[in-house]
């Protein structure tokens, strides 16, 4: 039997803890809380990724300089990153100076002050983040796809909110917005490295004993699927860029890993990638062609995208469409699916080596489901798909027609 590389504890406050042993001259710790832009009322849209960029301007204890110079000093790195569901404030650091990295993220969470006019400042930086995003087709497509595919529900608004919101966003407005969402009962704080699992537990208690903020009550409204959308916007391009997608369930679906290494072979990073293979190496229509899938506490999408001239948009979109047919209609042979978990599982081992995206995934996962998966774990479940899993999440994206979206 498998060791496990894990180890958990819970403060008496609520707050979660997971420690994933490593053997490393680099540490990794920070805070996984349970707050994103679906959980954004109208006209705040924007607020969770603006506090995550203005969380480092200022406490009662320091200012920005102060906060910015005290990883940086030691050479370590601090962080933080805002998706549809979660938000991430995590450090990077030589092993031996994690008292110094817990204490810092606890006076961000415990004591940030949000001074004005570096919210005046960073109002600015975040607008302009916008701004660019906007005059990139290729990413806008995106958030209108799931403007469209999400609508009526908090997943489809962009993670950057707009001009107009984040001109309202003040101190007190972040401060309120701190206390009611960063609660001990909606965090988990994540480490990796060398430490013991006791040193760090009982050096993180120190700092975060304090944290009692009550968990406010919200609602996650459910997605409503639409009837499959086929839409065309102008944007006066000299490409057009499409994508195409389906609703999938979401991360608590036992068939999860089945899609995913269904997605991975239609679209995924390989260049022997089905898509890849067909609609760039032997037809030379697209440059880039790639599937994804992102799954979130009651949904998921899956989707492809690919840039190509006006012209051949219809074609490539037949090629899509015929590709995910064909392994809905009949089981994958063993052998062409043991490949296809071999290449998967490989891409798996690369990617694990990136210890920031393990720290990370532990917390991540310990916030979601309770614990983090061990490598045996995952490996486990990937071997246990069958041909019948495949055809059954093929099956599910052509069981209506795949909604689309152009910007042509």
């Amino acid at each position: 039997m498998e060791e496990s590389i894990f180890s958990y504890h819970t403060l008496p406050n609520g707050l979660r803890m997971v420690h994933r042993r490593c053997d490393s001259p680099v540490e990794y710790c920070g805070v996984a809380v349970n707050i994103g832009s679906r959980d954004e009322l109208p006209g705040q849209f924007g607020l969770a990724h603006f506090v995550e960029h203005t969380i480092f301007k200022g406490t009662r204890h320091r200012k920005a300089w102060h906060i910015l110079n005290r990883m940086e000093a030691v050479g370590g790195e601090l962080n933080a990153y805002t998706t549809k569901e979660e938000t991430m404030l995590y450090s990077i650091f030589p092993a031996g100076n994690l008292r110094r990295a817990v204490e810092l993220l606890s006076d961000l969470i415990l004591y940030s002050e949000f001074p004005t006019v570096q919210i005046d400042r960073e109002r600015q930086v975040v607008a302009d983040e916008i701004d660019s995003y906007l005059d990139s087709p290729s990413d806008a497509v995106f958030d209108d796809f799931e403007d469209m595919i999400f609508a009526g529900s908090g997943l489809g608004h962009n993670i950057l909110g707009t001009r107009e919101d984040i001109a309202t966003f003040s101190s007190d407005v972040c401060r309120d917005y701190l206390k009611r969402f960063y609660t001990p009962g909606e965090m988990v704080f994540f480490y990796m490295g060398a430490t013991p699992p006791d040193k760090v537990f009982r050096t993180a208690g120190n700092f975060f004993a304090s944290l009692h903020h009550d968990t406010v009550p919200r609602s996650r409204n459910d997605v409503r699927p639409l009837q499959p959308f086929d839409s065309t916007k102008d944007s006066g391009n000299h490409q057009s860029n499409t994508v195409m997608g389906a609703l999938i369930p979401g991360l608590y679906d036992p068939n999860r890993f089945a899609m995913a290494l269904l997605t991975n072979m239609v679209g995924g990073p390989g260049m022997n990638s089905l898509l890849n293979v067909e609609v760039r190496e032997r037809r030379g229509l697209v440059y880039t062609i790639e599937a994804s899938s992102a799954l979130f506490t009651d949904t998921g999408l899956f989707n492809v995208y690919f840039g190509c001239d006006h012209d051949d948009v219809a074609r490539c979109r037949r090629m899509v469409t015929n590709t995910i047919d064909r392994l809905a209609q009949t089981p994958l042979p063993v052998y062409r699916l043991d490949k296809a978990k071999k290449q998967y599982l490989g891409q798996l081992t690369v990617a694990s080596e990136s210890r920031e995206q393990a720290a990370l995934s532990a917390g991540r996962a310990t916030l979601l489901y309770g614990r983090a998966r061990t490598p045996r774990e995952v490996i486990d479940s990937i071997n246990a798909i069958s041909p019948e899993d495949i055809l059954e999440s093929a099956q599910s994206l052509t069981a209506a027609p795949l909604s689309t979206l152009t910007l042509a």
